[in-house]
């Protein structure tokens, strides 16, 4: 299979999963600040223009996080990245989906691309002070339901999932600028980084553990 990544983005979390399914695929780097995802030869695969995206052996694509990770799980089912009952597999989509869509999508965005959220191209600092304040708000209301959620948990539903795969990324991002994890979120992200896969990972994409 082949891989198209941009380290220390979204797709660290399918990097963890591929690697804890131990599989061979090949790595393609997607610089996005080169604007590498708007190039010809990636938009045939994904015309979306986002990461990650999985080429299957097969030749078909998978983008989008929560796709690729669900595909991964249902795919290799013994090594247990989704509940056995529909209640686990259900929370475990129900918690990606917000920390992709609504930590991410919502929150994140506004703090990393700002300037696609103001509608003034001459937007000053004040403009973009507003919008990623907004963003950490979004961010910080998102992690205080994860917190609750991780309540008494190890992990989303008990074991590792691959919501745990996506709920460490944005935790991951939190780290990096600065926002505070609540107690649980803290926990589960140092978790995480006790995982020897995850360690693996975050040395291959170059950082520090």
């Amino acid at each position: 299979m082949k891989f198209y990544m941009t380290p220390g983005s979204c797709s660290t979390g399918i990097h963890i999963l591929l690697e804890t399914l131990e599989l061979p695929f090949e790595v393609y780097l997607v610089n996005l600040m080169a604007g590498d995802q708007f190039k010809s030869e990636y938009l045939a695969i994904n015309p979306k223009a986002t990461i990650p995206t999985l080429v299957r052996d097969d030749g078909s694509s998978i983008t989008d996080f929560q796709a690729i990770a669900w595909w991964l799980a249902r795919r290799y089912p013994k090594a247990k990245l989704l509940p056995d009952d529909i209640e686990g597999e259900t929370r475990v989509l129900e918690t990606m989906n917000y920390v992709v869509g609504t930590i991410h999508g919502q929150g994140y965005t506004r703090i990393f691309t700002t300037a696609n959220y103001s509608t003034n191209d001459s937007a000053g600092k004040a403009d973009h002070a507003v919008i990623q304040t907004r963003g950490r708000e979004i961010v910080e209301k998102g992690f205080a339901v994860m917190n609750a959620l991780l309540a008494d948990k190890e992990y989303v539903v008990g074991n590792f999932s691959i919501a745990d795969a996506a709920l460490f990324y944005v935790e991951f991002w939190a780290d990096k600028i600065k926002v505070d994890l609540p107690p649980n979120c803290q926990a589960h992200y140092q978790r995480m980084l006790q995982r020897p896969v995850v360690r693996q990972v975050l040395l291959e994409e170059g950082y520090r553990v």
